[in-house]
């Protein structure tokens, strides 16, 4: 289970909730509510007041390192620091599992970064946060920047990895992929979060 307790980002809070194994959470609100700024914290990416523990144990008293394999988050725009793809990859098959599950031919591994395209990099990104098996995917707008087939390649891995386990938190701005995929919601404004029944339509 992830607890979050009284988050404080740049863009306000106090902000809390739990996420369990086998759950996602989507999170929607206007742009500029804090949503990407609340991931970051939970990252621990940026300085942020408050707590954030992984299964009793506090961030506190992991390596960041460690913390962020087990807790991985995905931007809505990726960085890459090598000219190959294939360099932002470790672990298992070296990803060409997750790769071809999201459309992409495993060849990519060797493409130079700056031939990608957006899409392109938006599912290479999912795959290289997820190819270290984490325990939280964190996941900013993963499919704002993708087609619909993509999209719901996209859509299907996350189902896939709720049903082994993972804690997905999710930010979108789209209601309908929201109630496809979450088991809750929560809405953001002004870094606040109030949790939804049904939640109302939202602004992108």
């Amino acid at each position: 289970m992830l607890i979050v307790n009284g988050l404080r980002t740049k863009a306000g809070g106090p902000v809390g909730f739990s996420l369990e194994s086998g759950e996602v959470l989507a999170v929607r609100g206007p742009s500029g509510s804090g949503k990407s700024l609340m991931l970051r914290a939970i990252a621990d990416l940026d300085p942020a007041a408050g707590e954030v523990s992984l299964d009793g144990t506090a961030r506190a008293r992991i390596p960041a390192p460690e913390w962020r394999r087990r807790v991985a988050f995905v931007p809505a725009e990726s960085g890459w620091w090598d000219d190959r793809v294939g360099a932002h990859f470790s672990g298992g098959d070296g990803g060409k599992a997750l790769i071809e599950a999201l459309g992409l031919d495993p060849a990519a591994l060797g493409w130079e970064v700056r031939r990608l395209s957006t899409g392109e990099r938006q599912r290479l990104a999912i795959a290289r946060a997820l190819v270290r098996d984490p325990k939280v995917w964190l996941l900013d707008e993963p499919t704002a920047a993708l087609d619909a087939e993509a999209a719901g390649l996209v859509e299907k891995l996350i189902a896939q990895g709720r049903d082994r386990g993972a804690a997905i938190l999710l930010v979108t701005h789209d209601d309908s992929q929201a109630a496809r995929l979450a088991d809750r919601s929560l809405f953001m404004a002004g870094g606040c979060l109030t949790e939804l029944e049904a939640g109302p339509e939202v602004a992108a």
